[in-house]
């Protein structure tokens, strides 16, 4: 007997792949399952090799199909207050409580769940799983797995559906994202002697400001048509983390902090990338005209493209036909289907679950959103059979 979907949610939530560790054991379980059905699939390995994406084609060697995307990792559950185990699902009161369960390992399960649909029905387009890593640390593991589907001959899909938690609602639009790792470095002297040292903590608070001003100045511009539908309606700055400083009395040697732009569809992220490095010349000028030796570095670790809506996009239309929803969507966290869309793809964000639940203590995806994200998947297989 195949695994129901539950069931493969069940196994999927209790690999605890959380994005610090390997999700190897997952991606067996997963090689091994596609195998049992003779589907062959593509690990594509995260450079030590302790992770890895995988994707998988079932149907006609033809172009034109659907892809399924999802990511494997989960956020961890450290300092959270669970009442149930994290990493076993629960049902209670019509909900299926556990990491993962809405984000989003419960629609990972749902794709998994239509390979032998689809066997079964003989498709004539075919359907592709595509399964990443890291989503959840900023959405690093899908463009190896997106370039390596485009370069060693998978027939070129037509529509990639991300199965991020919309409450099965069509989703064409989200912001872009970049993040950088910030560390100011000072020179230490004593308080007393201040304007002879750097304090790296001041002059980070020079850039925080800055940030302060510039969220504030997008906030006073005209809304764009394309920025309308979301919430801010503007490109936004924002600092989360911050830690530096060795005493009260001394100027502080170093400062590191976190520092991200959500830009909007229809602005260019090169630009915001040149103002931003524009800001830290000028800040880095003035420190080392103090002290040589002071300086700042910002180690961009992610990148993340917005999903900009498509006119007459495939996806779109598909998404809308099997769900029956017309309403306009867009929202302000980034996924993976930007990537997508950046490789040539039409894609679209539709998948069970609400994202208030997401990276929760007891996050669940209620029984009804499962279930009308199984009668989804049987709608997608019944229309790449037609």
């Amino acid at each position: 007997m195949p695994l129901t979907a539950r069931q493969l949610m069940e196994r999927l939530v209790a690999f605890p792949t959380v994005s610090r560790d390997s999700n190897l054991e997952l991606i067996d379980f997963v090689e091994e399952y596609l195998d049992g059905y003779g589907v062959q699939s593509v690990r594509v390995p995260n450079e030590d090799g302790t992770k890895a994406a995988l994707y998988a084609h079932i149907g006609p060697e033809v172009d034109g199909g659907v892809v399924l995307s999802g990511h494997t990792d989960v956020v961890p559950v450290d300092g959270q207050n669970w009442d149930t185990d994290p990493f076993e699902v629960t049902e209670r009161q019509g909900k299926l409580f556990g990491r993962g369960t809405c984000d989003m390992k419960g629609f990972d399960a749902l794709a998994l769940s239509a390979v032998p649909l689809a066997l079964e029905r003989g498709i004539k387009r075919p359907l592709q799983i595509a399964l990443s890593y890291d989503e959840e640390v900023g959405c690093t593991g899908a463009p190896p797995m997106i370039d390596h589907m485009v370069s060693h001959g998978l027939p070129r899909a037509d529509t990639v559906i991300v199965g991020e938690p919309s409450m099965m609602k069509v989703v064409t639009g989200h912001k872009g994202s970049i993040g950088y790792k910030m560390h100011f470095r000072g020179f230490e002297v004593h308080s007393s002697l201040a304007p002879t040292g750097v304090s790296a903590i001041m002059m980070a608070a020079k850039l925080i400001n800055w940030a302060n001003e510039v969220n504030a100045e997008n906030a006073a511009k005209p809304v764009t048509e394309i920025a309308a539908d979301f919430v801010p309606p503007y490109t936004t700055l924002h600092i989360g983390t911050i830690s530096g400083g060795t005493a009260h009395n001394i100027t502080a040697k170093d400062c590191h902090f976190g520092f991200d732009f959500r830009i909007v569809p229809g602005e260019d992220i090169a630009a915001w990338q040149e103002r931003f490095a524009a800001k830290l010349a000028e800040i880095e000028a003035e420190m080392k005209a103090i002290r040589p030796e002071a300086g700042i570095s910002a180690e961009q670790y992610f990148h993340v493209p917005g999903l900009v809506p498509e006119d007459a996009g495939r996806a779109e239309a598909l998404v809308r036909q099997l769900t029956g929803e017309n309403a306009r969507h867009v929202v302000s966290y980034g996924t993976e289907a930007g990537q997508f869309q950046e490789r040539g793809y039409s894609a679209v964000i539709c998948g069970p679950g609400d994202i208030a639940q997401a990276h929760q203590p007891n996050e669940f995806i209620t029984v009804d959103q499962f279930r009308q994200g199984e009668a989804f998947i049987a709608r997608l297989v019944e229309n790449l059979a037609a």
